[in-house]
């Protein structure tokens, strides 16, 4: 008889990862996961008290497979426009995690400014603060904008049958960036009066 395979806490959690990818949330519970590891309920429910916790573990994968889904490559021309097309295409090509990072209440009770000021936000604001030649403040202004209109675009390929049109979403996203700086700079003229 061949040994049994151990269940790890860490198994469970990437399968609770691969069901929400492929199922949706909605279909995360203890049967789908013993399933997609080819094991009982029983060595699931070991690892973790709730299904609840076996959420927090997934979306805590989820987020970090996003962050290194958008963050851009290092060649790009302009790294804020490739970092918010890499969001539209999260969007599109993982819907599943998207709306189960972005569509299932996680920010409820988060009010714009503590949401703008989550730690994991510094890199994004350091490069576009760079690439703009503007204060940390100003990139988190900005930034909100910017995600609010990738944000928007990534909604709408995640939860409809739209096709991804890149070269359509990219000259969206470049209308919002440079209408923004094009703000920017017209908000300082006037300020200089």
């Amino acid at each position: 008889m061949p040994p049994r395979v151990k269940v790890t806490k860490e198994m469970v959690a990437d399968a609770s990862f691969e069901v929400i990818r492929a199922k949706g949330h909605e279909n995360l519970n203890a049967r789908t996961i013993a399933e997609y590891l080819g094991c009982s309920t029983q060595p699931v429910l070991y690892s973790f008290k709730t299904v609840d916790e076996i959420r927090e573990a997934a979306y805590r994968i989820a987020d970090a497979y996003h962050t290194a889904f958008i963050m851009p490559k290092g060649s790009e021309k302009n790294p804020m426009l490739a970092l918010g097309l890499n969001y539209v295409r999260f969007g599109s090509e993982e819907k599943n995690l998207f709306r189960f990072l972005f569509q299932t209440d996680k920010f409820g009770g988060t009010d714009v400014k503590t949401l703008m000021e989550d730690p994991n936000l510094s890199g994004i604001l350091e490069i576009m603060a760079k690439g703009l030649a503007c204060t940390a403040d100003e990139a988190r202004e900005m930034f909100l904008t910017f995600f609010c209109a990738a944000h928007g675009l990534a909604s709408l390929l995640a939860n409809n049958s739209m096709g991804y049109d890149e070269e359509q979403c990219a000259k969206m996203l470049e209308q919002v960036f440079y209408g923004m700086i094009a703000a920017r700079k017209g908000k300082q003229n006037a300020e200089a009066v």
